[in-house]
């Protein structure tokens, strides 16, 4: 067995967060304020969304689980910090729990404008908050194989991240009702299987040419190897409301594209499932979290999704000590026991059927440990 060098399975976590008004709980836009401090202290990794109610994130390339850890820790002290300086509140939720989209202000720049423009009402409504997961790939050519591979394992994981179970002052009996917010936009949910790195930049080249896209980060799926960096990027989850929620899942994630690389390096693959069948294991993790099941396609049988991962973490188990990855993806252990976000919601809610307790616990927990 050659030895694997583990290093270049590098991370770059971005996060999605929502700007709160301390007194009616709604969505609030910033004016951009939060981002323009940021800018002074934390320079180009924090940035404006489509939505100015939306503040963005991005780590640095960290080259490891704990200095993806140290850098989300203090891009979410920094935000927050401003925030309450500028009569504002953050917190990490899929969804807010009741603030209308058709209020909420659209951010003035040329990229928003334009897919305003072509995608109207899904555009002005995709009032949603998302992780991204950036893993670094030796090249294009193997994260291409891996992607095709680490598809199987999306619904799993998404199901861990579950956050966003009420819409509009409605709970919508999804833990995840972001995506299907987000499934309104062209290019998005569990992408095709590709033969190669060609076949995939042939896919790119021909909706460039055709007018469909005028760039490859058009492309929304739930995983994509990045148009211009060396990485597969993992989009399919809720934006986690904690941080140890979040390197858990980015532990994960970075945890699956190792072991899927030391089986190619053994001759050994994992089975490709069709997109069809992913896809539904993606409605059930979206539907009904860590609680439901999901399809066993190796053995064609409904399986506890809760058991589903306990052997996930069994499947990644030889390559985190490797990665120095362990005590984040052993946190995945403690989010089964304490229930995902949407869990936590809902049960906030229920105890006083009160929207703006729920808010005030997301923001509660932004910063908790």
């Amino acid at each position: 067995m050659p030895h694997i060098n583990y290093n270049h399975f590098t991370l770059g976590i971005e996060e999605e967060y929502m700007v709160v008004d301390p007194d009616t709980r709604e969505l609030k836009s910033h004016e951009q304020k939060i981002v323009n401090e940021g800018h002074k202290i934390i320079k180009d990794k924090v940035k404006a969304e489509m939505h100015q109610a939306v503040v963005e994130v991005g780590t640095d390339i960290c080259k490891n689980i704990e200095e993806a850890q140290r850098d989300v820790t203090t891009l979410r002290t920094v935000i927050s910090q401003i925030a309450e300086a500028n009569g504002f509140r953050m917190g990490a939720s899929g969804t807010h729990p009741f603030s209308p989209w058709e209020s909420q202000l659209i951010t003035d720049h040329v990229r928003y404008n334009q897919i305003v423009n072509e995608l109207q009402e899904a555009a002005r409504s995709n009032l949603i908050f998302g992780l991204h997961v950036h893993v670094g790939m030796e090249d294009r050519k193997m994260a291409i194989h891996i992607a095709n591979s680490a598809r199987y394992f999306l619904p799993h994981v998404y199901a861990l991240s579950t956050n966003s179970p009420f819409w509009e002052g409605r709970f919508t009996g999804y833990k995840s009702y972001r995506t299907k917010v987000f499934d309104k936009f062209p290019r998005t949910g569990i992408p095709d299987f590709f033969e190669s790195i060609e076949a995939y930049d042939n896919y790119v080249n021909l909706l460039i040419k055709t007018n469909c896209i005028d760039n490859a980060k058009k492309i929304w799926w739930d995983l994509r190897v990045h148009p211009f960096f060396n990485t597969v990027e993992f989009r399919i989850c809720d934006v986690p409301m904690t941080i140890n929620e979040t390197i858990a899942i980015a532990a994960l994630f970075q945890a699956i594209c190792a072991k899927l690389y030391k089986l190619r390096l053994q001759n050994l693959n994992f089975i490709i499932y069709q997109r069809a069948l992913v896809n539904e294991n993606k409605w059930r993790a979206s539907r009904y979290g860590i609680d439901g099941s999901l399809i066993d396609f190796g053995k064609e049988t409904e399986v506890n999704t809760r058991v589903l991962i306990y052997e996930l973490l069994d499947f990644v188990d030889d390559v985190v000590d490797e990665l120095g990855s362990r005590y984040a993806v052993e946190y995945v252990r403690k989010m089964l026991d304490h229930g995902t976000g949407a869990d936590r919601q809902i049960e906030v809610y229920n105890h006083r059927q009160n929207f703006n307790d729920v808010v005030d616990y997301i923001h509660s927990q932004f910063l908790a440990v």
